[in-house]
């Protein structure tokens, strides 16, 4: 029996893989093989085999052909109207997944799937599959919005790409009630037919309580709120004022005049900075906090530190890395205290080249906690007062600004790329409610330590790389020839042009492209095409340079308190500088650093979605106060379903194409524009534009805009 099965499975398989097989369905296959009516639970069963075995592949409409590609394992990336992503580890670019073929994946599942077609590089079609197997459930916990019924509730997931409502019975409610916000730990995941199932494990307010909202992103982000009591004894026990003891065998910097500059509520100071200048050349000084002399390796501070992986900052609170204790105290570099600290120090001449440097463990004395806005005034506005107060500081921060010049304009020159999009400051009452929202400035002050601590993180990276031991690289590689083909048609059709040679590009092109677009109209939506087209940096022990910084070393040295890759490569400068980086040492650090590089670059990029979503967030409960008002805005970006609209304060908005009532708008893709089709009227990028707020959804967390009086 199970010989005449293998024979009619092989014969089926033939016929599908014949050259002159039209694709069909099994009821057509039954006809045309002559199956009896009794035989086709059999040819059933053949047919789900071989899909199983990825030989063949039956198609949205029911029709049966022959598999395409490998089955690949990636994580699933769901959208919120139903189809999905499938990315593949070591690859670019995403496999789309329809909707019926998603085989009841969720977001973040680890998935196996099968390709159903390949890419079509002259049509610019994405690979399609779909899902074959759930290898394992990516998530276990949702947080969301609690509505309860009589006998059951439901929680609605503020995460847009958990498509589906979660079935709470209501012995396993915890007592929460309508408008709480909670965390429901689910116990069965649904399919066929029936609603994923969970119970509520914590509930974090409700949903009008001040702070509640950003906690339920920080939930969702899976972000550790507490330290474990174990990890706050141990940096209440090891946060001791620096004794002489610690001072023993380190270089004495404390009579070397220094001063921190950061933001006005910093309060992690991991970074100071000196300068002098004697025959011609600057003598730069960069301070970091020694966070591995009170954090030691596998200890419970370390194992802590080492799964969040980077401090979070959000609208309206810090998730640090470290226990305050550290962060805010002995490991800040507070003016007028002693600290341990790494010291590079650097000799640079006057065209910015560093011809010398020492890295060396030190202890220091920070004169003045000086903040951005305070350089910035003495330096750009020579404001009397900030003058006055920082009077015998003047001349050294003159110095550090014309070094700083001369080390930009060097970097500028190699073909360094400078992305300058204006982030979002928010600024919240005492409610966390948004009262105004801002871009950050870049000024003087900020690009002056910018410039500082680049210079440091290249100078230790290559004197690392040299040395041949392993060590924590930050890099970035070059675009996807694919993608920079993609922006060099686009740009073409700008009338701008872009040199790839040797099927890749110089980071210098994408410089001169900034150059180019500087001040037009097109300008934003063509650097966003530009970074996109980039690929995102990383943490590796591998050197592959940086692409974007076109250097051919970098690494992250100087925020030890907020990045544990850079606690990593602290440990590291200190057991070669110590002699201790012997043949045990070095397996030991080959052993570990792959996947303490991965994990920091995944921590990495959960931090900048948690912050990205928590600012979404207050952008729009700030603009639910303003719904009628009309602003002037720029056309940030065009769509077959709309025309984004970008307001001088960066909220960015959508005209649905539904809501352009004054004609039949059709999107002109090759322009990237949106042409009435009655009257002609014609809207670009970067164009001026009147509209008026319609709607600030907080679930969703879209704003929507209609054109204004002048868009009418």
């Amino acid at each position: 029996m199970e010989r005449q099965y293998e024979k009619r499975k092989k014969m089926v398989y033939q016929f599908i893989c014949d050259d002159f097989y039209v694709p069909m369905k099994m009821k057509e296959m039954a006809s045309v093989l002559q199956v009896k009516k009794e035989e086709r639970q059999e040819l059933k069963e053949i047919l789900d085999a071989l899909e199983s075995e990825g030989k063949i592949h039956k198609t949205q409409k029911g029709n049966y052909v022959k598999g395409q590609g490998n089955r690949l394992t990636g994580i699933y990336q769901a959208h919120a109207r139903g189809f999905g992503f499938v990315s593949i580890e070591g690859s670019d670019d995403d496999v789309f997944i329809p909707e019926e073929e998603s085989g009841g994946a969720l977001q973040g599942d680890e998935v196996e799937i099968q390709i159903t077609r390949g890419a079509g590089p002259k049509t610019g079609q994405r690979q399609e599959g779909k899902v074959i197997k759930i290898l394992k459930r990516g998530m276990s916990r949702i947080v969301g919005y609690y509505q309860k019924n009589k006998s059951f509730g439901f929680v609605l997931p503020d995460n847009q790409k958990f498509l589906q409502d979660v079935f709470v019975p209501e012995e396993k409610s915890k007592g929460a009630v309508t408008g709480h916000k909670v965390v429901v730990k689910l116990t069965s995941y649904g399919g066929d037919g029936k609603k994923p199932e969970g119970e509520v494990v914590e509930i974090l307010g409700h949903v009008n309580d001040p702070g509640t909202d950003v906690l339920s992103i920080a939930m969702s982000y899976e972000l550790p709120i507490e330290f474990p009591e174990k990890v706050m004894n141990q940096a209440e026990r090891v946060a001791k004022p620096v004794s002489e003891a610690d001072r023993f065998g380190r270089r004495d910097l404390r009579d070397v005049r220094m001063v921190t500059i950061d933001g006005e509520d910093a309060k992690d100071l991991d970074d100071a900075v000196s300068l002098e200048v004697r025959d011609g050349s600057f003598y730069l000084g960069v301070h970091i906090a020694d966070v591995t002399n009170y954090v030691q390796e596998n200890s419970a501070l370390d194992r802590e530190a080492k799964k969040r992986g980077t401090s979070v900052y959000l609208a309206d609170r810090v998730i640090p890395m470290l226990p305050h204790t550290l962060s805010n105290g002995i490991c800040s570099l507070n003016a007028g205290e002693d600290r341990l600290a790494l010291s590079c120090l650097m000799k640079i001449d006057e065209n910015g080249t560093i011809v010398d440097h020492e890295i060396c463990e030190s202890v220091i004395r920070v004169d003045r906690r000086m903040t951005y806005t305070a350089v910035k005034q003495i330096l750009e506005d020579e404001d009397e007062e900030q003058c006055r107060k920082y009077e015998e500081f003047i001349p050294m921060f003159r110095e550090m600004a014309r070094l700083s010049s001369i080390l930009r304009e060097k970097r500028h020159r190699r073909g360094a790329v400078d992305f300058d999009f204006p982030e979002t400051k928010v600024i919240l009452d005492e409610q966390g409610r948004p009262v105004e929202l801002k871009a950050y400035e870049r000024n003087t002050a900020t690009k002056l330590i910018e410039d500082f601590m680049l210079a440091a993180n290249e100078t230790v990276a290559e004197d690392f790389f040299w040395r041949e031991i392993p060590f924590v690289y930050r890099i970035h590689e070059a675009p996807d020839e694919e993608k920079i083909r993609k922006l060099a048609i686009f740009l073409h059709n700008f009338g701008y042009t872009m040199h790839i040679g040797n099927h890749e590009v110089h980071p210098k092109e994408i410089q001169k492209l900034l150059a180019k677009v500087e001040g037009k109209p097109e300008e934003p939506m063509i650097a966003r095409l530009a970074l996109r087209s980039m690929k995102q940096a990383k943490y590796t022990p591998e050197n592959e340079g940086h692409f974007g910084l076109a250097a051919s070393c970098y690494t992250h040295f100087t925020s030890p308190i907020r990045r544990y890759p850079d606690l990593q490569i602290h440990r590291i400068i200190k057991e070669t500088l110590r002699g201790r980086m012997d043949e045990e040492r070095i397996r030991h650090y080959q052993s570990i650093l792959e996947e303490v590089t991965k994990h920091a670059s995944e921590t990495e990029r959960r931090a900048e979605e948690a912050e990205r979503e928590t600012v979404k967030l207050k952008k729009v409960q700030y603009m639910k106060n303003f719904i009628g008002e009309e602003y002037e805005g720029v056309i940030s970006g065009i769509t077959k379903w709309g025309m984004y609209v970008e307001l001088p304060n960066t909220i960015e908005g959508l005209i649905h194409v539904v809501n352009m009532t004054d004609d039949h708008y059709e999107y002109i893709e090759d322009r990237y524009e949106m042409q009435g089709i009655h009257t002609g009227k014609t809207y670009r990028l970067g164009q001026k534009v009147c509209v008026r707020v319609m709607a600030a959804n907080e679930l969703q967390r879209t704003i929507d805009f209609e054109l204004g009086k002048e868009g009418d």
